[in-house]
């Protein structure tokens, strides 16, 4: 059975995403076409570039997260050193590290830019904070005169993992047509995490079920479950403004989903885990894709694509 798929963003959290991915293989699904945001966009890049859920399994155990937190040793002084990066940078680390680890994933099946997958097999969710617009990327890169098909998967994935205030930016330059009669200064645009607009696009796939042939079912993979655990602890601005990211997430995932939705949605429990909780344990990382296969399991024990 193929179907199509989309996954929900939520940092660390979306090592659940692996363990519902086994579940599906081990339900005999296969994934035609994949959609995600923020680190739904990491999954469904993999999966676009020929993974399967034991090499993913692999590639996250054999992950230091905490080493995508990075900056130079001069924003490391203690109060003073975070915030002057946020106000240069616009962000407390870089997302450099992230993009360099998914680039390499990524070349290793081959793959670099989006003429590498098959066209509309992979969309990737982001947000553009300079003109307040929902990416789905590669196809909107046309209205910055980017061409879609040249441009690096990994850069995408980035874009789309950018938490405001905790990763920096991304920042485009309009080319060509898009950038005639504007100032210099108005040629950059801002682009941030796709959660901050819609973490969970289940609809993007519904916009080709209208004629034709009848469409492949499309499934969310959804995390589900407050940060109980790990109370925001505020100081500052810095603090609150992750807090304030984590808690829009959070409403994204306790938001209702109507009945329809309700029965091709995988809930997968996030056990607590916050979305910034870069220096996860082992334990608490086979706990997430325990987490994630039960849930699938049992989703796909009970589905029909009847449904």
């Amino acid at each position: 059975m193929q179907i199509n798929a989309v996954f929900e963003g939520g940092g660390v959290k979306g090592i659940s995403l692996a363990g519902a991915v086994k579940a599906a293989e081990n339900a005999g699904v296969e994934f035609s076409r994949v959609a995600g945001t923020s680190s739904g966009s990491i999954i469904a890049s993999v999966l676009a570039a020929g993974y399967r859920a034991d090499e993913i399994k692999d590639i996250i155990e054999e992950t230091p997260f905490h080493s995508f937190l990075q900056r130079a040793p001069i924003f490391n002084t203690k109060f003073i050193g975070p915030a002057l990066r946020v106000l240069i940078k616009k962000g407390l680390y870089s997302g450099e590290a992230l993009e360099n680890w998914i680039r390499d994933i990524l070349l290793a099946k081959g793959i670099f830019t989006f003429s590498d997958i098959p066209a509309g097999k992979l969309y990737i969710v982001a947000s553009d904070i300079t003109n307040g617009r929902l990416l789905v990327l590669p196809d909107d890169l046309r209205q910055y005169g980017i061409n879609p098909q040249t441009f690096p998967v990994a850069k995408a994935v980035r874009m789309s993992c950018s938490i405001p205030y905790f990763f920096d930016p991304v920042i485009l330059r309009l080319l060509g047509r898009a950038a005639k009669g504007k100032s210099l200064a108005d040629q950059f645009v801002y682009i941030v995490d796709g959660g901050l607009l819609s973490n969970f696009p289940l609809w993007l796939f519904d916009r080709d079920s209208k004629g034709g042939p009848k469409p492949l079912p499309v499934l969310g993979f959804q995390m589900v479950g407050k940060n109980s655990n790990f109370p925001h602890l505020i100081e500052g601005p810095i603090g609150m403004l992750t807090a304030m990211f984590e808690t829009m997430l959070s409403a994204h995932d306790e938001r209702y989903i109507e009945q329809k939705n309700r029965n091709r949605t995988i809930k997968i429990p996030t056990l607590g885990i916050g979305t910034t909780h870069f220096n996860l344990t082992k334990d608490e990382s086979e706990d997430l894709y325990n987490s994630g296969l039960t849930a699938g399991t049992i989703f796909f024990s009970r589905w029909s694509s009847e449904q």
